[in-house]
């Protein structure tokens, strides 16, 4: 494997954050839950092929704290790309109930080794709530 200097690896830090916080964006003004879209509970990350936390967005930082149990638990499924899990066990990853994690694998498209291994899986957090009261409340 190729080593990054200290300008690349800035680059590729600075990529991979962005690509947490968008990851954010989306699923902020994508949800239908007032937790979500106004309190902004909810956390993103992405993680490399090995389970490793390589970026996280801004967000609520209890959930980073399961995030790698959780990624740990789907890894164990072996998942190929285009898959995404759903989980909210507490003792797989996940916090408490009301909060399900999103956990999708992902691969490089770029064929640079040193960038494929940071490709999967990325991973959401947020917490919902029953869709009657989503409704009622908005």
């Amino acid at each position: 494997m190729t080593e990054l200097d200290a300008v690349e690896l800035e680059i590729v830090r600075n990529q991979l954050e962005s690509v947490a916080e968008e990851m954010g964006e989306v699923l902020i003004r994508g949800a239908y839950s007032p937790n979500i879209t106004e309190r902004r509970d909810c956390s993103t990350a992405l993680f490399d092929a090995d389970g490793r936390l390589v970026a996280q967005a801004e967000h609520i930082p209890v959930h980073l704290g399961a995030m790698p149990a959780a990624v740990d638990a789907v890894r164990e499924r072996d998942p190929r790309p285009g898959d995404v899990v759903a989980l909210n066990d507490p003792f797989r990853g996940g916090t408490h109930l009301p909060d399900i994690t999103l956990v999708s694998a992902r691969r490089a498209r770029r064929r640079d080794n040193r960038l494929r291994r940071l490709a999967r899986p990325p991973r959401r957090r947020g917490r919902h709530q029953p869709r009657e009261y989503a409704r009622r409340s908005a």
